[in-house]
């Protein structure tokens, strides 16, 4: 890779890990419903000037649905106490799961290094799993777990739209996202708390939204998109194995979260899992989202 497109996808990596703890500051001003929404309109507003990519309607509302889950569990399990540091590995776990249902509903035989990563990352989910329960709940990591397991489902959607740019794919599936975000808000929010937490933003939250807007979705998979067209997928995934450890240590720099060592001990051995089903796998190429 040239060396300004390597800069380009460290700092993809970069905003992205950057993404959860973002997250975690905008949630000290609106629910996980609501910052969403909010997240997604502003990631949708490119499809004034892109025009949609073909694609077919189930695979758009799958898409569609499966992202709004997706965000929403992993922004409500970190409104519920679950460490950004922690659930930024999480939702990496990812690739653990694409490899595992492609090869239970697509019949994709993983290859014997694959078995082994996918063995070393649940080895890690288990050793997180004895560590829950003291500073959140049982419930909010589960419900934080699905996050990776809608993305999973994502990942083999996203298939039938390799040939989609990025850009124009991801701010017209963020308009699809609109109407049952809209609907999920009204439902848990209420118009009224909706509005008056609009009306009440610090600039500190606006920016913090812009960022994961602008940054982390729409540039971010501007770049890492023209990044997969130019090179190999074995040269730019990898970059994404830094995402896990720039939330950690942004998460741990900004708001002093602390990971036990069994709890960290685990998150490394989850991101070696990945490091091995990504590095030496041979694994299709895994969309990463921030």
């Amino acid at each position: 890779m040239k060396p300004f497109d390597i800069l380009l996808a460290l700092w993809v990596a970069v905003i992205w890990g950057f993404g959860f703890v973002f997250t975690r500051y905008a949630l000290t001003e609106m629910t996980p419903t609501l910052l969403n929404l909010v997240r997604f309109a502003i990631t949708a507003l490119p499809c004034l000037l892109l025009p949609r990519p073909k694609l077919a309607w189930p695979v758009w509302i799958g898409i569609s649905l499966l992202l709004v889950w997706q965000y929403l569990t992993q922004s409500w399990g970190i409104a519920q106490g679950v460490p950004a540091g922690l659930t930024a590995v999480i939702v990496q776990s990812q690739a653990l799961f694409t490899i595992a249902f492609a090869a239970v509903l697509l019949g994709e035989r993983p290859t014997r290094v694959q078995l082994i990563g996918i063995g070393v990352a649940a080895c890690g989910l288990l050793m997180i799993c004895f560590t829950v329960g003291y500073d959140f709940s049982f419930f909010a990591f589960a419900v934080t777990m699905t996050a990776p397991i809608s993305f999973a489902f994502t990942n083999l959607l996203l298939r039938r739209a390799r040939d989609v740019p990025m850009l124009d794919l991801f701010a017209w599936i963020s308009l699809a996202s609109l109407p049952p975000l809209a609907a999920v808000a009204l439902l848990a929010d209420g118009p009224a708390a909706i509005a008056a937490s609009l009306t009440q933003l610090s600039p500190g939250v606006m920016a913090a939204m812009l960022s994961l807007s602008i940054g982390s979705t729409t540039i971010g998979y501007w770049i890492w998109g023209r990044l997969l067209h130019a090179y190999t997928a074995a040269q730019v995934v990898p970059f994404a194995l830094l995402v896990p450890f720039i939330g950690a240590g942004a998460s741990s720099l900004v708001f002093g979260e602390q990971f036990g060592p069994l709890r960290l001990s685990g998150m490394l051995i989850v991101v070696a899992g990945i490091a091995i089903m990504l590095l030496f796998g041979r694994a299709r190429p895994l969309p990463e989202v921030g």
